[in-house]
């Protein structure tokens, strides 16, 4: 039973230097930082006063792709892991430094799964900033790194990517028929005061999931899946709570009260359309939910390392109800299938 983890963490010390510079500019109210790299109100609450280095070793271990994670996998009996930069990517950054970030980001990343191709895959990291060249850095990512799909960080700026200035991005993901992982961040700008009234709301607690599943709909109703029927979206943490809201979901646009078209219902999309992942939600009865709404074929394995415990990631399925079949579906054989491994 080959088990596949999707949703991993890496940063490189090119992005955390560029984090870093970027946060104290825009701590400092520095003039370069609000006007020449355009870094507005959003940037202020996405990125913390201090990166995640600072506690617990967390920056170590996003930086270790070597001995001591491979360590880590094998004594929780994880055979591969799917590399993916850590939040927010290169979403925070002006569109010039993000591109350059971005393709080093690729790069890295792609020499990291040469050096062992038994253990490691990726999930490029591209500039929504720049749509056209986000799309071509997708394809180069692809076609010659040999990256299996790519990470997304949600919004861009406070953008959400149902505006079709960004759908040349979806068309080359469908064109080379890899799956796009949406992954948290905090809150938008438009949408993050109310959280930060009790600022453990804005993150893993509550925020990312109420964000990337605003993030999902909004795919879902702009019509994107019936200009892209071919298009794969995965979400983390069993779907961010949607396969728990199908029923109602269908339920409020089948009364079409908005007169608002598509060809299918907003639960159909998400059946056909997402993928789901057991990252960070090691908990059985979200596991049925997500089981009894989407099967065992739409459910992929996922710690979110080093964010969550890879040894109870994998304890969580190996004890779940459920068939031996089913749990090597979940563990390695959907990642192989929609990675092509």
């Amino acid at each position: 039973m080959r088990v596949i983890a999707i949703e991993e963490h890496f940063t490189t010390n090119e992005h955390v230097k560029a984090l870093r510079s970027l946060i104290h500019r825009v701590n400092s109210g520095s003039a370069d930082a609000m006007d020449e790299s355009n870094i507005s109100f959003e940037a202020r609450w996405v990125l913390p006063a201090k990166l995640p280095a600072d506690d617990g070793g967390i920056m170590e271990k996003l930086l270790d792709v070597g001995e001591h994670r491979i360590h880590v996998m094998d004594e929780a009996g994880i055979d591969m892991q799917v590399l993916s930069i850590m939040s927010p990517g290169v979403q925070a950054f002006d569109g010039e430094t993000a591109r350059i970030l971005a393709k080093s980001i690729n790069e890295e990343l792609a020499e990291i799964v040469e050096r062992n191709p038994r253990r490691y895959a990726g999930l490029a990291t591209i500039a929504p900033q720049d749509p056209k060249t986000a799309a071509e850095e997708l394809k180069r990512a692809v076609m010659e790194l040999g990256l299996k799909g790519v990470c997304i960080h949600s919004h861009t700026k406070g953008e959400y990517l149902d505006d079709r200035k960004y759908w040349n991005i979806f068309a080359m993901a469908e064109k080379l028929s890899v799956p796009i992982y949406l992954h948290p961040r905090i809150p938008s700008p438009d949408m993050v005061r109310p959280y930060l009234t009790y600022p453990c709301l804005a993150t893993g607690m509550w925020g990312f999931s109420a964000e990337v599943s605003l993030h999902a709909m909004r795919l879902i109703c702009s019509g994107l899946f019936d200009q892209y029927p071919g298009l794969r979206i995965i979400l983390g943490h069993f779907g961010e709570a949607l396969p728990f809201w199908l029923w109602r979901l269908d339920n409020r646009w089948q009364k079409n009260l908005f007169g608002m078209q598509l060809k299918k219902k907003p639960g159909d999309y998400v059946r056909e359309n997402f993928l789901v992942t057991t990252s960070g939600m090691f908990h059985h009865p979200s596991l049925q939910c997500a089981y009894s709404t989407l099967s065992a074929d739409r459910i992929l394995f996922a710690v979110d390392y080093p964010f969550e415990s890879c040894n109870d990631a994998v304890t969580f399925i190996r004890s779940a109800p459920m068939s031996d079949d089913e749990k090597g579906q979940m563990f390695g054989r959907n990642a192989e299938k929609l990675l092509k491994l």
